[in-house]
């Protein structure tokens, strides 16, 4: 079976009275509201990435733009002249008391930040991936959104394509057999890593207001090393390949083998250092059984690395980015970085083979599902309580990266076992006028 998908679909979290209130308010407008309404939606982050993200919901009402850098927000304020401009995202949420949600773009640093200010405002949230910085802020807006009860969604856009939620059903229906074995590969990154901090510093560019980018992050001198796309490498400001690509291509398996937050995780890379991941790295997961299900290896690969390409049966060769999942019965060659175009092998063993009927909703596009969640319909399937555990699982293999050791995590305590000098790669300590609270 070879088969590729192009539709996204939809599904979305739905919208429930919250502890406040005036959030209690906002749940109950949300239900009785029309899908022909429009939402008061701000933008934090309308450069770059943001601008995607700001083109897949302009049919609401952007109320507000919010931007650290005049030059890369510039196509935004000329498509919203009517909205109003910040470059602090604390006095955005500070002033503008008419927003139904709000769509977080920044570095990976300022994600959580931004959305944990949101959430406790009764806003409704849609945030880039990956979904925090650190494993102790995934955790933490898990629990937050939970209580928020509003709409969420994290912006792995494969996760609401229909190819790939009917991969999800393909898996789901048995046809591996038992899965014990998941091999995810990406050619990122694509930016300078294994380096080390530039001894020199540069002018701040005029369009740049370097103190707010760095937000909680600390201080240190502006250099084009790192804005305006190239700080993912840098751990102060991202996540490396693994926290750029791991949502989409780790998402589709995770996703179907119900997996939840392993127990050990491995490591291996070309030389790492305190200020950027490294040019490759291989990750392997160990998670545990799930009812019957047995336990899953999971290894990540990066930096050009694949798999042997023995493992996919009849395939003289592996694409730059996808997934192997291999079972008793055969095997499952992703060829998308987006788990929608997927091949059975070995090939004749599968030939005739029909996919199980829908049961997962289908819906147009990524956005389009949280958006219309956020007006009461179905629930987002990407909401905070699924992509704060895969990000939570995935930066993982950051903290056994950067301690250069194996780790046992303990799952319920948030905790690397017997292993305090993990407690510093777990979170980040912010600047002065930043917090989660």
């Amino acid at each position: 079976m070879s088969k590729r998908f192009d539709r996204r679909e939809f599904l979305t979290q739905s919208v429930a009275a919250g502890t406040a209130a005036w959030t209690l308010g906002r749940a109950q407008r949300a239900a009785a509201r029309s899908p022909s309404d429009k939402l008061n939606l701000a933008i934090v982050g309308a450069g770059g990435r943001g601008a995607s993200n700001w083109q897949a919901v302009q049919s609401e009402n952007i109320v507000a733009l919010c931007d650290v850098d005049t030059k890369s927000a510039a196509a935004a304020f000329e498509r919203f002249p009517q909205a109003a401009r910040y470059a602090d995202f604390r006095k955005l949420f500070d002033a503008e008391k008419s927003l139904d949600g709000v769509v977080i773009s920044t570095p990976d640093h300022v994600h959580a930040l931004v959305a944990a200010m949101a959430l406790d405002r009764g806003l409704h949230v849609y945030c880039e991936k990956p979904l925090t910085h650190t494993v102790h802020e995934a955790r933490y807006l898990q629990q937050k959104a939970a209580a928020a009860k509003v709409s969420t969604q994290m912006g792995n856009q494969g996760h609401g394509m229909s190819g790939a939620r009917q991969s999800v059903e393909i898996l789901r229906s048995g046809v591996l057999g038992d899965v014990t074995e998941v091999h995810s590969w990406t050619d990122r990154p694509i930016w300078p890593q294994g380096i080390a901090r530039p001894a020199e510093s540069q002018p701040v560019p005029a369009h740049l207001n370097w103190d707010l980018w760095l937000g909680p992050a600390p201080a240190r001198p502006y250099h084009e090393c790192y804005a305006p796309f190239r700080w993912r490498g840098w751990w102060d400001f991202g996540t490396g390949a693994l926290g750029d690509m791991a949502c989409h291509v780790f998402d589709m398996a995770y996703w179907a083998l119900d997996l939840e937050l392993p127990t050990t995780v491995e490591a291996e890379s070309s030389p790492v250092n305190d200020e950027t991941a490294p040019s490759w790295s291989v990750i392997r997961y160990q998670f545990p059984a799930r009812g019957p299900a047995p336990p899953v290896r999971f290894t990540w690969y990066d930096g050009k690395r694949k798999p042997p390409v023995e493992l996919a049966p009849g395939v003289a060769s592996l694409a730059d980015n996808g997934t192997l999942i291999i079972g008793s019965l055969g095997t499952m060659l992703v060829v998308d970085p987006y788990g929608v175009e997927v091949k059975l092998l070995p090939e004749d063993r599968f030939q005739g083979y029909q996919p199980p009927a829908p049961t997962l909703p289908r819906t147009e596009e990524h956005h389009l599902e949280w958006l219309m969640a956020c007006k009461g319909g179905p629930p987002t399937q990407s909401h905070f309580g699924y992509s704060g555990r895969l990000t939570e699982a995935m930066l993982l293999g950051n903290v056994a990266l950067r301690l250069g050791r194996g780790i046992e995590y303990d799952a319920g305590a948030g905790k690397v076992k017997d292993c305090p000098e993990a407690d510093r790669l777990l979170r980040a300590e912010y600047r002065v006028g930043y917090s989660l609270a």
